[in-house]
């Protein structure tokens, strides 16, 4: 059959490609979207192509040097950005016609809250998707700058992450708090130490894992004496370090009780060393009026 070319009109077979293209170029190639996307690479080369011919235009290079956009491929690739979000928008619009509410919102989660019994996160999710069966959810887990990004470009509705600053197109609604401790593993020098004979001093003589998140300058302030001798983005790379026994660190109580029942981790000086951070949801201050996002907020509050 021959097909024919992108006439001007969107019909739902362009969308669906297009979707598809979006997803390999965040994917940063054929190969890292296959799970995305769960369909082979020869399908999603496929899928390409059929794109490409749709557009009459070559969108991407791919072969051994890997995965790279041309100039349409760029210019498309925005141009789908922006398409898919006005459709968001549209549907948002027609759910302010009906009382249920109907289509996608987008959640996007910090890593690593699952653990914590203070968050209401999973208790709610539930309870919503009872309330509205037809609204779906797609709930996606990132970092905390991920997650703020995420929301600011209008790729998630709505943010979960713990605040450390206040960005000004941001919204701010509170959720929750977290407790961290201080932490040495198994192998470490401290572990045997009796709790009678630490103190400050001897502690801060120990290598010192600095978060590169959101808490740094914080713990700078209320704990200048600990020098930092690593440092990692993610909380699991901070408990990897603490575990092989070289280092000690901060870490949420929550994360770290597993090992501390286990036996390979010990909280140091929990009374003095601790910080809490509170937990926000956020949303894009300039976002267009969204009944499942306020319909949602909502749920949250109500917690």
């Amino acid at each position: 059959m021959k097909r024919t070319s992108f006439s001007g009109q969107v019909a739902d077979i362009d969308l669906k490609l297009l979707r598809v293209f979006k997803t390999v170029v965040e994917c940063g190639g054929f190969s890292a979207a296959e799970v995305e996307l769960n369909i082979g690479r020869s399908a999603i080369s496929r899928l390409m192509s059929d794109l490409e011919t749709r557009l009459d235009m070559h969108l991407c290079l791919r072969g051994r040097s890997g995965f790279q956009l041309t100039e349409h491929g760029e210019l498309v690739y925005k141009t789908t950005q922006e398409l898919l979000i006005d459709l968001e928008k549209f549907r948002a619009n027609v759910n302010a016609l009906h009382r249920r509410l109907v289509g996608e919102l987008t959640l996007c989660l910090t890593d690593n809250m699952l653990t914590d019994a203070n968050s209401p996160v999973t208790e709610v999710l539930g309870t919503f998707h009872q309330q509205e069966p037809e609204v779906k959810i797609n709930l996606q887990v990132a970092s905390p700058n991920e997650v703020e990004r995420a929301v600011i470009e209008g790729r998630a509705n709505m943010g979960i992450i713990p605040q450390h600053h206040l960005l000004p197109g941001l919204e701010y609604h509170n959720l929750h708090t977290e407790t961290s401790l201080f932490y040495c593993g198994q192998r470490h020098p401290l572990f045997a130490v009796p709790n009678a004979e630490l103190d400050m001093p001897l502690i801060s003589k120990h290598d010192f894992i600095a978060p590169s998140y959101t808490h740094l300058v914080l713990l700078k302030e209320q704990f200048p004496q600990l020098k930092a001798a690593a440092s990692s983005y993610q909380v699991e790379g901070i408990a990897t370090l603490i575990l092989s026994g070289q280092y000690v660190g901060f870490l949420p109580e929550h994360f770290a009780a597993i090992w501390v029942e286990k036996g390979l981790m010990r909280v140091l000086l929990p009374t003095t060393l601790n910080y809490q951070v509170p937990f926000k949801i956020i949303v894009r201050r300039d976002a267009r009026p969204n009944l499942l996002r306020t319909a949602l907020l909502k749920a949250f509050s109500a917690t």
